[in-house]
């Protein structure tokens, strides 16, 4: 990503260059309102003693005027440096980043213009929906025309309702949520019920002594998550010993450390997603993170492939000519490569497995079927290649 990194050491030039000029304008202009202020003061002393104005404050006068005159001129002939900085970051982006990338995009992966757009528009509905931009994605709709039905925007609905809620530090409508949703949480192996729990005793421990009898009785929440979570459930329970002498001071204090707040919205946000069907991040983030690493590479073999007139190398539209590396992050299933093609199987081209219990891709079976048998490559044991099962990962 090193036209990246050009573009954003332009960037900073610039910001470093708005931040000296906005402390040096800030300076001068402080400059010259002190040295107006004398003079003016000068003025009204001469005024109230009834005496004409000497040679000198005359020359004084003229000479202030002059100095608000080249004060002015050095101001806007930084700003105008400036300019051309910000210039220099547009010239920066079109020498690093090639405008034209319609040449690594085929037509023929889009069944019509039209369809193409209403699923452009979906997915950035459901990122705005996601993103708690409900009324910027109502609008879109609206001016869109796109029909989006109750039932996919109910979710979205109540998961910005919960998350709004926590970030005003409100656990009321989330602990509503985790106790109606508890058997399905357990299922997914989940302590968002527990966490949030946890956060409400800890609230009442930091409102002080007052309120250590209710903190007693809300303890009783916790008997379901004593035998997954007694570590913690110790640590609150010791806790109360320093309720008197101030958690902050005590061994406890990072009961109270605000990041825990961070840490049950991305809870939420993770398991409520998880039961609810959805994906953490939207389908039109996670492509556009995708697509900032794999486009520079799709970019430099399209160049290749045209500088060499290979044209026939790229031709599938729902294959790559090189395999692009982005990450654990976006694994989302499991992949076949066939060991024997070395090719990574497709819906065209799907795992097969045969009955010695290896498996190899449609094609490779195929190839190594001779007078209607097939050997396998492995143990070595003759089989008929119909008795081969297509398996999905």
């Amino acid at each position: 990503m090193e036209q990246c990194a050009s573009v954003e050491r332009e960037v900073d030039k610039v910001l470093q260059k708005f931040l000296t000029y906005g402390q040096h304008c800030e300076q001068s202009l402080e400059e010259l309102l002190h040295y107006v202020g004398q003079l003016r003061a000068e003025l009204a002393n001469a005024a109230l003693q009834g005496t004409p104005l000497s040679a000198t404050l005359s020359l004084v006068m003229s000479q202030c005027c002059r100095k608000i005159k080249d004060t002015v001129q050095k101001l806007a002939s930084d700003h105008k440096d400036i300019h051309s900085s910000v210039s220099r970051v547009g010239k920066a982006i079109d020498r690093n980043f090639d405008s034209e990338i319609c040449g690594v995009v085929s037509d023929a992966v889009w069944d019509s213009r039209e369809k193409q757009q209403q699923i452009l528009q979906m997915a950035i509905v459901e990122h705005l929906y996601q993103q708690g931009m409900l009324s910027v994605a109502e609008e879109l709709c609206q001016e869109s025309t796109l029909n989006v039905d109750l039932d996919f925007k109910q979710p979205f609905l109540e998961l910005n309702r919960i998350l709004e809620a926590l970030h005003e530090q409100d656990l009321g409508p989330a602990l509503e949520w985790a106790i109606s949703h508890r058997q399905r949480l357990l299922e997914l192996n989940s302590s968002l019920e527990f966490k949030l729990h946890r956060l409400h005793f800890i609230r009442l421990l930091a409102s002080g002594p007052e309120k250590q009898l209710e903190a007693l009785s809300y303890a009783r929440h916790f008997q379901p998550f004593a035998r997954l979570h007694q570590r913690e459930i110790q640590v609150m329970m010791g806790s109360l010993v320093y309720l008197r002498l101030g958690l902050e001071k005590s061994p406890y204090c990072h009961l109270l450390d605000n990041s825990h707040w961070a840490e049950i919205c991305e809870t939420f946000t993770r398991d409520a997603c998880s039961l609810l069907g959805l994906s953490v991040e939207s389908p039109l983030s996670v492509s556009f993170a995708s697509g900032c690493v794999a486009l520079p590479v799709l970019m430099n073999i399209k160049a290749v492939i045209e500088q060499r007139q290979c044209t026939g190398v790229w031709s599938h539209k729902d294959e790559l000519p090189i395999e692009i590396e982005l990450g654990m992050k976006c694994w989302y299933h499991s992949v076949f490569a066939c060991p024997i093609l070395r090719q990574q199987t497709s819906d065209s081209n799907p795992p097969i497995k045969l009955i010695c219990g290896h498996v190899i891709s449609r094609d490779a079976l195929n190839k190594l079927i001779n007078g209607g048998k097939l050997k396998c490559p492995y143990c070595p044991m003759e089989q008929n290649p119909a008795d081969g099962k297509r398996i999905i990962f």
